[in-house]
């Protein structure tokens, strides 16, 4: 294994020639020190997930052209096996994550299709994290690496396109990302966190891929298919 796995998984985006390397992320070093500091984390020891090779998958399932929702999230399942690179996406054996399976039961679909959001962003659906690497068993151990930083440019190049699309903002942290939107032009569909440590329960019920399906229509775009089958 390489000494450098996330510094090599970087070197790998840009070989892609993906239009989400136009963003000051990729291009002011940021990226490099971001890796840098994660290899660090692994130099000494830690297990650092996803695997390199999808810590970008979301940028690259969905490139910048093709985005027509955002959803955000905070960072991988700290479960080894469990991420594969999308925004609450989950590709383990054990149960379903509690917020994924109130997610799926506003979407209709069927716990036995499982939780691999994979559907959603090839249909133009960006399932995209405030940080892409997380370590095991230490959920949020990454927030503060700088991440955050690839997120908000993200959030804001979306919102920049001529195109219309749909945010998605559940819970406070992805909210504080209304103010990087235009929202004269884009829709925007807040709620709270679908969690069910959520006391306020304003998830459930909130239908945000009916209102999200509806506010494309509206705008000439055709529906997702938000269930899993």
């Amino acid at each position: 294994m390489s000494a450098t796995p996330v510094a090599d998984a970087l070197a790998a985006f840009r070989a892609s020639g993906s239009p989400w390397l136009a963003l000051p992320f990729f291009g002011n070093g940021t990226a490099e020190a971001v890796a840098a500091r994660v290899d660090e984390r692994i130099a000494a020891g830690a297990r650092v997930l996803p695997a390199p090779t999808q810590i970008f998958r979301a940028l690259t399932e969905t490139p910048l052209p093709a985005v027509r929702a955002v959803i955000l999230g905070q960072d991988p399942y700290p479960t080894p096996g469990d991420a594969n690179g999308l925004a609450f996406s989950f590709v383990g054996s054990g149960r379903l994550p509690a917020s994924l399976k109130v997610i799926l039961a506003e979407a209709g679909s069927d716990r036995a299709a499982g939780g691999d959001l994979t559907a959603w962003a090839r249909q133009g659906v960006l399932l995209l994290n405030s940080a892409l690497t997380v370590e095991a068993g230490k959920a949020g151990a990454h927030l503060r690496f700088g991440w955050a930083r690839l997120t908000d440019e993200a959030v804001a190049a979306v919102s920049a396109r001529p195109e219309p699309a749909v945010f998605l903002l559940w819970g406070a942290q992805a909210r504080a990302r209304a103010a990087l939107i235009d929202q004269t032009r884009h829709g925007v569909f807040e709620s709270g966190h679908p969690s069910p440590l959520n006391r306020a329960r304003d998830f459930p019920g909130s239908d945000p891929f009916g209102r999200a399906n509806r506010w494309l229509a509206e705008h000439g775009d055709q529906p997702i298919e938000w269930r899993l089958d």
